[in-house]
């Protein structure tokens, strides 16, 4: 039987359904659901898992920034993850979310994460096991970060103005129509305070859902080269920023270019577009 997780670079960050149902009550295992509709994990969701809303949990409230490292502390402490935990996120969307938390777990430096393959989407399609109830998992006692690892895995606005300018790969995330300009924010969605549309000129159009099955899951290895090496050119040795609306459906791109592809040079700006779109004098083209 064919194993698509072999070919992919780092296959130990993925995890199949069936892996995970096997491992519902293993201690060392903490399932993180994360989604885009906040509400949605009061309907049913995987037993044991608990709850990291985008909004609430990761981001600062008062400024535009993620939070900080004790905030990101008091995260694990009150969820029951320690250093040594491994994290299992999922989420709607195909993922959006999951990867948006896995990717701020890396900013942290919490290395020991995976994402459910297909994620809630196909769980429930496959009718596996959801639960109302909310798991009570012991506090505990995670130590403070020792940094962000923004650096690494993060572009800021002046980074990615510099890299444009270089000339150095950067791949726009979003739909056709927002690359464009024909609209400033996904389709069936509303505005959300970008004042131009168009996208970083130099940047290629490469919607993230491009990298998913219907199912949810992820494309294989030799699906994914051919959209991001043989048609957009990309290379291993790269030095690449992904970025989309606010840093959420490039989350997903920088994950697959990250661990199923193997770039060690990628990174989100998750500034993105309603940043982007509305700094004076940031270069801006509209069409193909």
């Amino acid at each position: 039987m064919f194993d698509k997780f072999a070919d992919y670079a780092h296959p130990d960050a993925l995890v199949s359904a069936d892996w995970l149902a096997d491992h519902l009550e293993d201690p060392e295992i903490r399932i993180v659901e994360s989604n885009e509709d906040v509400l949605l994990f009061e309907t049913g969701h995987i037993p044991g898992a608990v709850h990291i809303d985008w909004r609430a949990d990761l981001n600062d409230q008062t400024i535009r920034d993620y939070v900080d490292t004790k905030g990101f502390q008091e995260i694990c402490r009150r969820n029951g993850i320690t250093p040594d935990t491994t994290v299992v996120f999922y989420g709607d969307k195909s993922n959006w979310w999951a990867c948006y938390a896995f990717w701020v777990f890396q900013l942290f430096g919490h290395t020991n994460a995976k994402l459910l393959d297909g994620g809630r989407n196909k769980w429930i399609a496959d009718g596996r096991e959801v639960t109302r109830e909310l798991a009570n998992h012991p506090a505990t006692d995670y130590p403070e970060p020792p940094r962000r690892r923004d650096s690494e895995i993060r572009a800021f606005q002046g980074e990615a103005l510099t890299h444009q300018r270089a000339g150095l790969p950067m791949v726009d995330v979003r739909s056709p129509g927002e690359f464009k300009g024909e609209i400033t924010h996904m389709p069936e969605y509303p505005q959300e305070g970008v004042l131009r549309g168009g996208h970083i000129p130099g940047a290629a159009s490469c919607p993230w859902a491009r990298a998913a099955n219907e199912d949810a899951t992820f494309k294989t290895a030799a699906e994914l080269r051919a959209i991001y090496e043989e048609e957009l050119g990309f290379a291993k040795d790269d030095d690449i920023i992904a970025y989309c609306r606010i840093g959420e459906r490039s989350s997903h791109t920088w994950f697959v270019l990250k661990y199923l592809l193997g770039y060690e040079k990628v990174r989100n700006y998750d500034g993105s577009w309603t940043e982007w779109g509305n700094m004076v004098g940031n270069p801006i083209e509209k069409g193909c």
